[in-house]
């Protein structure tokens, strides 16, 4: 119930095997936890993955929520200057969190989604040095 209008609806998302371990969640007696995207895994596989990222493994969307995380990295972009020579550049990107589209200017430490404000972004195109600034 606690999870009731909080969660996206995947049908059939619990006869499907678990993507960090494989093995089937339905029969499972490991309890299974329930990814924002909607994606199961099993609540062991899902500490796991933790330790080593904050992404589901099938969609790539942000696994809990990492605001907090977001605002740290402003700060980080911010007292980062980026060399001369990339200080023009913009990027193409796509967010694995809103699957929006935006085109943004380039960081090293991340690209941040003009929409949802994610750093959970790849690129999808190349980087580009705006004329009217060089």
């Amino acid at each position: 119930m606690n999870l009731q209008g909080k969660h996206k609806c995947i049908e059939n998302v619990s006869r499907q095997n678990c993507p960090i371990c494989l093995e089937d969640i339905h029969t499972s007696r490991v309890v299974a936890h329930v990814l924002p995207c909607g994606h199961l895994l099993h609540r062991t596989c899902y500490e796991e993955m933790l330790k080593e990222g904050y992404r589901c493994p099938l969609c790539m969307h942000s696994a809990l929520d990492m605001s907090r995380y977001w605002r740290q990295l402003d700060d980080e972009v911010a007292q980062t200057p980026m060399p001369s020579e990339y200080q023009n550049m913009t990027v193409d990107i796509l967010c694995n969190d809103c699957n929006g589209r935006s085109t943004v200017q380039f960081h090293i430490l991340g690209m941040k989604c003009n929409i949802c404000e994610s750093y959970n972004t790849a690129q999808a195109g190349g980087c580009r040095i705006s004329l009217d600034q060089q």
